[in-house]
């Protein structure tokens, strides 16, 4: 695991001016502080006092942490640019995560500053940001920044078959069009049992919800079915689910659009990542307590549009829909 670089606290640097008055050589000075003689250097050379009216020059803990104080408090970009700071802000609240909003401002060149990703997630948990709850339009929501961690899955019995390994190997490098991926979310039973089929298109990551009245595999798998008969053979050629009984009946695709089903290993979510991305971000907009109300047809075509035309970091930050409708105009040819 890679390590995080620490800037050197105040204690630190007063044992490194009592290191350095006793004229320690700076190896020992790195090795007693746990740190590399790169650094040692790097913060003498920044954090000296110099005045050049008298020649004088040395190192003194306090006024190097001043230094290092204000030198990062320069940085602070957004802190300091109201017009990008209200820029950032409205596109956080319009549902665009730091990354889709830096790619754009470096695409749409000249029209204002541009900004790093890391740098809208510094102001996201900064004070500022924390002051105005920046963090609930993320899309994890989380009150703190954290480390990634896969969910525990859930296995059932499935043919071997169809299991994953003998899906052709261009689905799972992207390189070819109209291959699926598809799951079920699952919302609290007191509010009914009404669910949601998420399906995305692995190269384009196009979106479709499709709603259900309950979770049986027969009423899952025909939403998918009609779904996927409104697209050109070229658009429709495989679907991999994960091993829940929802789509036993995935048998029903291969019968009557010769849409070739396959199903990840057991304890592998992961191998159907698009579709996991895609349920995250569609979480943002239906949480689990969400109302029956909130997933009719309207309400979720109205969030796929959504999805659809926000820009991917992924995708060159081109829209989900410019290159599903690019790999449709491709695939008819010419007139």
């Amino acid at each position: 695991m890679a390590r995080t670089y620490r800037q050197l606290d105040l204690d630190q640097r007063r044992t490194l001016f009592r290191l350095v008055e006793a004229r320690t050589p700076v190896g020992e000075i790195a090795a007693r502080l746990g740190r590399h003689p790169s650094t040692i250097h790097r913060e003498l050379g920044r954090n000296r006092f110099r005045d050049g009216d008298r020649g004088f020059c040395g190192y003194f803990p306090l006024n190097a942490q001043d230094l290092a104080r204000r030198r990062r408090q320069r940085r602070r970009k957004l802190a300091a640019d109201e017009g990008l700071r209200a820029h950032v802000t409205e596109r956080l609240k319009a549902g665009w995560s730091p990354q889709q909003i830096a790619g754009r401002l470096k695409q749409e060149a000249g029209s204002r500053e541009s900004v790093c990703h890391e740098t809208i997630y510094r102001h996201v948990y900064g004070p500022e940001g924390r002051e105005d709850g920046l963090y609930r339009h993320l899309p994890k929501a989380r009150r703190r920044r954290g480390s990634r961690y896969g969910r525990r899955p859930r296995a059932t019995a499935i043919p071997r078959e169809r299991w994953i390994e003998n899906r052709p190997a261009e689905v799972g490098s992207r390189e070819s069009f109209g291959h699926w991926e598809g799951d079920l979310l699952i919302f609290r039973k007191e509010h009914g049992k009404a669910n949601v089929t998420s399906l995305v298109e692995r190269k384009s990551r196009f979106t479709v919800l499709l709603p259900n009245d309950d979770k049986r595999s027969a009423a899952v798998v025909a939403g998918i079915t009609d779904a996927l008969r409104e697209l050109p053979e070229e658009a429709r050629r495989t679907v991999t689910f994960d091993c829940g009984s929802e789509f036993a009946g995935y048998a029903a695709l291969d019968r009557d659009l010769a849409v070739k089903a396959y199903v990840c290993d057991p304890h592998s979510p992961w191998q159907k990542g698009g579709i996991e991305n895609l349920n995250g971000r569609v979480r943002r907009f239906l949480p689990r307590e969400s109302p029956p109300e909130a997933l009719a047809r309207p309400h979720l075509r109205r969030l796929a549009d959504r999805l659809n035309d926000t820009p991917r970091r992924c995708l060159g930050y081109q829209t989900p829909r410019e290159v599903f409708q690019q790999h449709l105009a491709t695939a008819a040819g010419p007139p």
